[in-house]
C-alpha cells in the first residue's frame, strides 16, 4: 500500500505536461522536427488552469545505474542519438512524482529518447534508458508505491521494458503488438495488433474494416479487463503515434483510435487508483501527425466529468 494513500489529495493542477526546449530541437530520430510545434501548440490547453506545463530536469546518473548497467550508461554516453535521454526520463520521472505527492492527478510526459526498447544491458530503436521502468523503482524507493500497470501501443515491441520486468509479479504489462503470448501469471501480455498492412501488422485487416474502431476496441478489452483485478496503485500508457496513418509504423490509424484509449486510461485510474495515470510519448516522427494528435489526447486527461 503506497504511504500517501492515507493523506488527502490537494491537487493544484489537474494535469502535468512535462516538456524540455532540447525535445522540439533534437527529438528521437534526431532529425529535431518531430515536436518543433511545442510546446506553443499547447497553449490552447494552459490556458485552461487545468493543466500546468513543467519543464523536465536531467535525471540522477545514480538513479539510471538502480536499472541499467554501468555499461549501458557509458555506451548511451556515446551515442548522439541519446542526447535527449537524461532528461527524456527526468521529465518521466519527474511527473510520477509529482503524482504521488498530490500536485497532480495525472501527467503527460514528453521525450526527446524513448525507453521501451531499452533492457537492463541493451538500448536500441532511439530508446536509450527505460523511463518508465525508473520512474517505477523511484516511486517503491522513495514512496512505496508497489504495484502498476502499463499499455504499450507504440507500433513495436517493448522488449526492453519486458526485459526488466518480466520477473515482477507486481507489475502488469500489456503490450500491443505483433505476436501473442501470456505469461504463467498472467502479468506479461503480448497481443497482437490489428492494422492495415501486413508488414506491419500479425493481424491486418479489410479497407472496409474500421481499423480505428477495431484497434482501440482491442486495446481497451485486453487492458481493462486484465487491470480490473490487478489492484495497481497507478497507471502508465506508452503511447506511440507512429501507428498513424502516414508514420514509419504505420497501421492505419487515426487520432479517433487513440481518444478512446485515452478515454480509458483516464477513466481506468479514477476507477482504481485515485486518478494515478501518467502517459509517455512513444514513437514517432511526423509534426503534423505530432500537432495533429497530442494536445485532443492531453486533453482527455484534464477535461472535467469524463467517466
Amino acid at each position: 500500500m503506497s504511504q500517501i494513500d492515507n493523506k488527502p489529495l490537494q491537487h493544484k493542477y489537474h494535469t502535468g505536461i512535462f516538456y524540455h526546449p532540447s525535445f522540439s530541437r533534437r527529438s528521437y530520430l534526431t532529425q529535431g522536427s518531430r515536436l518543433q510545434h511545442f510546446p506553443h501548440a499547447l497553449n490552447p490547453l494552459l490556458a485552461d488552469d487545468r493543466y500546468h506545463l513543467y519543464e523536465s530536469p536531467p535525471i540522477d546518473e545514480e538513479l539510471i545505474l538502480k536499472v541499467h548497467t554501468a555499461e549501458l550508461l557509458r555506451q548511451v554516453k556515446l551515442d548522439p542519438l541519446c542526447a535527449t535521454g537524461w532528461h527524456s526520463v527526468g521529465g518521466v520521472v519527474l511527473a510520477a512524482e509529482k503524482i504521488v505527492q498530490g500536485e497532480i492527478r495525472n501527467a503527460f510526459a514528453f521525450i526527446g529518447a524513448g525507453g521501451h526498447h531499452s533492457g537492463r544491458d541493451f538500448f536500441g530503436g532511439y530508446c536509450c534508458f527505460n523511463d518508465v521502468v525508473i520512474a517505477i523503482h523511484v516511486l517503491r524507493e522513495r514512496y512505496g508505491v508497489k504495484r502498476f500497470a502499463i499499455l504499450d501501443s507504440d507500433a513495436h515491441h517493448g522488449d526492453g521494458t519486458r526485459d526488466l520486468l518480466k520477473n515482477d509479479a507486481d507489475v502488469l504489462h500489456v503490450c500491443m503488438c505483433s505476436s501473442s503470448y501470456e505469461s504463467a501469471d498472467g502479468t506479461k501480455v503480448d497481443v497482437p495488433a490489428p492494422g492495415r498492412f501486413r508488414w506491419f501488422s500479425s493481424s491486418p485487416v479489410s479497407s472496409e474494416t474500421d481499423i480505428d474502431e477495431l484497434y482501440a476496441q482491442t486495446a481497451v478489452q485486453a487492458f481493462q479487463s486484465r487491470v480490473q483485478d490487478f489492484k495497481a496503485e497507478m497507471l502508465f500508457w506508452y503511447f506511440g503515434f507512429d501507428t498513424h496513418q502516414g508514420d514509419y509504423g504505420d497501421l492505419g490509424l487515426s487520432l479517433k483510435a487513440y481518444l478512446p484509449i485515452a478515454k480509458m486510461m483516464r477513466c481506468m485510474a479514477e476507477e482504481l487508483c485515485t486518478g494515478r495515470v501518467e502517459v509517455v510519448l512513444g514513437g514517432g516522427s511526423r509534426s503534423d501527425i505530432a500537432r495533429t494528435v497530442i494536445p485532443p489526447v492531453i486533453g482527455v486527461l484534464g477535461t472535467p466529468d469524463l467517466c
